[in-house]
């Protein structure tokens, strides 16, 4: 579970109640905020696990706030907001991946929103593992080649030559394609 947690609010009272249920939800650390500028000079320096933002705000109404921290961290954000406009700002802002929950709000509510947001932020920080693992994979792919390309200019391999060279290589001396690229391009680059 989740354990890092900012809350911003306008109303002291209701940032007192949201931050009791966030603990007895189990959020062990909790940080509050009353304005935006505030929130946002808190995530230059620290990385929560959930940011609520109960509007409005001291200096702002919240949604810019939101939309900022959807694209800024990787925390998973909900917005309070009162019921007659929650419709229209969940259409503004959802495609940010922001979670609106109208108040007034019951903690049936609030316990549910939270799982999908923490079930979001879950999904979302696999695939953006999964895309670093991906492009780390393109990087070495790249490099690979550029290898295989020094070895194509300056011996005269052809492109499957050069491809059996680099994998015996790597066989021989037990290190991997990118160690042997590496070393390859290290060598030719020094000569060029």
């Amino acid at each position: 579970m989740m354990e890092r947690a900012l809350v911003v609010s306008g109303s002291e009272k209701a940032m007192e109640t949201i931050a009791q249920f966030l603990h007895e939800y189990g959020y062990t650390s909790l940080t509050t905020a009353v304005s935006g500028g505030e929130a946002r000079r808190m995530t230059q320096t620290a990385e929560f696990s959930l940011i609520l933002i109960n509007t409005p705000l001291s200096d702002e109404f919240g949604h810019e706030l939101a939309v900022a921290m959807a694209e800024g961290t990787s925390s998973g954000i909900l917005l309070l907001c009162k019921g007659d406009i929650a419709d229209d700002l969940a259409d503004k802002i959802g495609d940010y991946g922001v979670c609106v929950v109208p108040r007034p709000i019951n903690r049936t509510l609030l316990h549910h929103s939270i799982r999908i947001v923490e079930a979001t932020r879950s999904r979302m920080l696999g695939l953006r593992r999964e895309n670093s693992r991906l492009m780390g994979k393109i990087d070495e792919m790249r490099l690979i080649s550029r290898a295989k390309f020094a070895l194509m200019q300056h011996r005269g391999f052809s492109e499957p030559e050069a491809h059996r060279y680099i994998e015996k290589q790597a066989m021989d001396t037990r290190s991997t394609r990118k160690e042997v690229a590496q070393k390859l391009l290290a060598e030719y680059e020094d000569e060029s």
